[in-house]
C-alpha cells in the first residue's frame, strides 16, 4: 500500500530535505540508513513526516524510530516516543529496553526494566535476553540469578535465545560453571548456545576446555560455525599459543571453512599484544595479499604495533589505506591513528585528526589526553579533560581517570589530582584499579608526601602490584627516604625476586647517604641470587 503525499526525490543524504511516498517497508530502511550513516537530520525530517501522517505513533514506526534514535545517542527522543506508545503494549517495553541493550546503553535499560517490573508488567522472553545482556555488562550476578527463577519458572529454557542469553550473562558474571551446567541441561543443544559457551570459556581463561567442547559437539553431530572458530582463534592468539591457533585454522579448513576478515584480525591483535610486531606486520600483507579488506578493527590491532617498533613509515602508510578506502571515518579507526601519532611523539598530527574527528567516543577522547600526559604537555591534557566533561555525552571511564590522573602527577597537580580521585567514585561510581592507585602514589610521591603515599597503599583495598611500589620506592629515593623504601624494596622483591631492579635503586640510595656497608651487602645479595637488572633501550626511526 502507497502511504503519503506526492514525491520528489528519497535519498540517504544527510544534508537533503526530502518529501516522501513510500511502502511500509521503505519507510523502515530509510530509518535503519540513516542510523547507520548517521543522519540525524534527514532521520528527524522522516519523523516529521510520519507524524502528520499520523503514523508515529503505530507501534511498528515508532520501535523503529526509537531504535535510530538510541543509535544516535538521543536517548530522550526514544524515551520520548516510547511514552507516546499506549501503555497496553507490552512490545513498548520490549522495544526500548532491546534499542538500549542493543547500542551499549546498558544502565539505562536496567533502569527501564526495573520500571517495568514497578508496573506489574512480567517479562517475556523478548524482553530477557536483552536484560540478561545489560546483567552480563554490569556483572549483576544477583539479577542475572532472579531472571534465572523467572526463566524456569516460565518454562522460556526451552527457547535457545534465551538460554544463551543466560549462558552469557553467567560467563560475564564470571560463573562459568553455572553457564555450564545450563548448556549441559538443555535438551536441544544448538549452536547459538554453544558459541556462547565457548565464549564464556575463553572469557574465564580456560581456552582448551572451549576447544574440547567443540570437538564434542562435532562427536555428537553439531558443525561449529565461522563465529565458533574465530572465537577459538581469538582466545589461542591472546594466549599466545600459535600451535593451537594453526590447529583450529585446520579444523575450519576441514570443516569447509576460510579464514574471514575477523579471523585475521583475531590473529593480528593477538601477535601485537604478545609483541610479536614484526610477525603481525607479515599476517597484515598476507590478509591483504590473499584478497581481504581489514575493517577498521583491524587497522586498531596493527597500528599499536607501529608505535610500538616505532615504525612510524608503515603508520603514514596505512593512514593513507584508511584514507583510500574510507575507513579513516570510523571513530575506532581514527582513535587508533591518534594514538599511534601521539605515541610516535607526533602530537601535533594527533591533534590535528583529533580536531577533524567529528564523531568522538571514549577512546577518541583517552587517546589523545593520554597522548598529551605521555609527552608532558600536562595543561593540555587537564584541559581537554575538562572539555570531554562538558561536552562528550559518553561518561569518561577508568582510562579516561588513569590518563587525567597521569597528567596529574607529571605537573605536580597535588591538589586537583586528589580532587579527580574523589570524584570517579563518588560522581561516575569507577571503583580505583591499580592504575588509579599507582597514579595517585607517584602523585604524592613526587610531591614529598610519603606517609600520605604510604598509608594510601596500606588501606588500598586490592594488593599492590609493582607499579605501586616501584612507583613508591622511586618517590622515596628522590627525597632520601631510607626507611620507606627499604620497606617498599622489600616488596618488590617479593613481587619480582628474579629482577634486580629494586635492589640497584635502594643500593643508590644508600650510596646517597654513604652507607657503603649497606650497598656492599646488597651486591652480594645481587650476585649471589642471580638477580639481573633488565637494560633500558629506546626505538629510534633511521631514515
Amino acid at each position: 500500500m502507497v502511504i503519503g503525499a506526492k514525491v520528489t526525490r528519497v535519498s540517504t543524504n544527510p544534508i537533503v530535505y526530502h518529501s516522501f511516498n513510500c511502502t511500509s517497508d521503505v519507510y523502515t530502511k530509510l530509518l535503519e540508513a540513516y542510523a547507520q550513516n548517521g543522519a540525524l537530520q534527514s532521520g528527524k525530517t522522516l519523523h516529521a513526516h510520519l507524524v502528520i501522517n499520523g503514523l508515529a505513533q503505530k507501534t511498528h514506526f515508532a520501535s523503529k524510530l526509537i531504535a535510530f534514535y538510541a543509535e544516535r545517542k538521543q536517548l530522550p527522543h526514544a524515551r520520548k516516543l516510547f511514552d507516546q506508545i499506549p501503555e497496553s503494549n507490552i512490545r513498548r517495553w520490549i522495544v526500548l529496553i532491546g534499542a538500549y541493550a542493543r547500542h551499549g546503553f546498558y544502565e539505562e535499560a536496567m533502569s527501564v526494566f526495573s520500571e517495568m517490573q514497578r508496573e506489574g508488567v512480567k517479562p517475556n522472553k523478548f524482553v530477557l535476553p536483552s536484560v540478561l545482556k545489560a546483567c552480563g555488562r554490569f556483572s549483576d550476578f544477583r539479577m542475572g540469578a532472579i531472571l534465572h527463577g523467572v526463566i524456569l519458572k516460565n518454562e522460556f529454557e526451552f527457547d535457545s535465545y534465551v538460554v544463551s542469553a543466560l549462558i552469557d550473562m553467567y560467563s560475564k558474571c564470571g560463573k562459568v560453571e553455572k553457564a555450564k551446567r545450563v548448556f549441559y541441561g538443555m535438551v536441544d543443544k544448538d549452536l547459538v548456545a554453544m558459541n556462547a559457551l565457548v565464549s564464556g570459556y575463553l572469557q574465564y581463561g580456560i581456552v582448551n576446555d572451549a576447544l574440547v567442547l567443540v570437538e564434542e559437539m562435532k562427536i555428537q553431530g553439531m558443525k561449529p560455525n565461522v563465529v565458533t572458530y574465530n572465537t577459538l582463534i581469538a582466545g589461542f592468539s591472546q594466549e599466545d599459543d600459535q600451535v593451537l591457533v594453526c590447529k583450529v585454522i585446520e579444523l575450519m579448513h576441514d570443516d569447509g571453512l576460510e579464514l574471514d576478515v575477523v579471523s585475521w584480525t583475531s590473529i593480528i591483535s593477538g601477535l601485537v599484544q604478545n609483541f610479536h610486531n614484526r610477525e603481525a606486520f607479515g599476517m597484515f600483507k598476507r590478509m591483504l595479499d590473499v584478497g581481504l579488506c581489514p575493517t577498521s578493527a583491524t587497522i586498531s590491532s596493527i597500528l599499536p604495533a607501529c608505535a610500538t617498533v616505532a615504525d612510524l613509515m608503515l603508520g603514514r602508510e596505512i593512514h593513507g589505506y584508511t584514507m583510500v578506502t574510507g575507513i579513516e571515518k570510523d571513530v575506532y579507526a581514527k582513535s587508533a591513528l591518534i594514538d599511534m601519532y601521539a605515541k610516535c611523539g607526533l602530537i601535533s598530527e594527533a591533534k590535528e585528526l583529533f580536531s577533524k574527528t567529528s564523531e568522538r567516543n571514549s577512546v577518541t577522547w583517552n587517546s589523545m589526553i593520554f597522548g598529551y600526559a605521555n609527552h608532558g604537555y600536562c595543561s593540555e591534557a587537564i584541559e581537554l579533560f575538562n572539555q570531554m566533561l562538558r561536552e562528550e555525552e559518553r561518561k569518561p571511564d577508568h582510562l579516561t581517570f588513569t590518563a587525567a590522573l597521569t597528567a596529574c602527577s607529571h605537573a605536580g597537580m597535588v591538589q586537583y589530582g586528589e580532587s579527580l580521585f574523589k570524584m570517579m567514585q563518588d560522581k561516575y561510581a569507577i571503583k580505583p584499579r591499580l592504575e588509579h592507585f599507582a597514579c595517585m602514589v607517584d602523585l604524592l610521591g613526587r610531591a614529598g608526601k610519603l606517609d600520605e603515599a604510604y598509608n594510601l597503599i596500606q588501606s588500598m583495598p586490592i594488593e599492590p602490584d609493582l607499579f605501586v611500589w616501584g612507583a613508591f620506592l622511586g618517590a622515596c629515593r628522590q627525597h632520601g627516604n631510607m626507611d620507606l623504601a627499604e620497606i617498599a624494596a622489600k616488596q618488590l622483591a617479593k613481587l619480582e625476586p628474579e629482577s634486580a631492579g629494586s635492589s640497584v635503586l635502594l643500593s643508590s640510595l644508600y650510596a646517597d647517604a654513604s652507607k657503603w656497608a649497606n650497598v656492599a651487602k646488597l651486591k652480594r645479595v645481587i650476585k649471589k641470587k642471580k638477580l639481573k637488572k633488565f637494560p633500558g633501550c629506546s626505538w629510534v626511526e633511521v631514515a
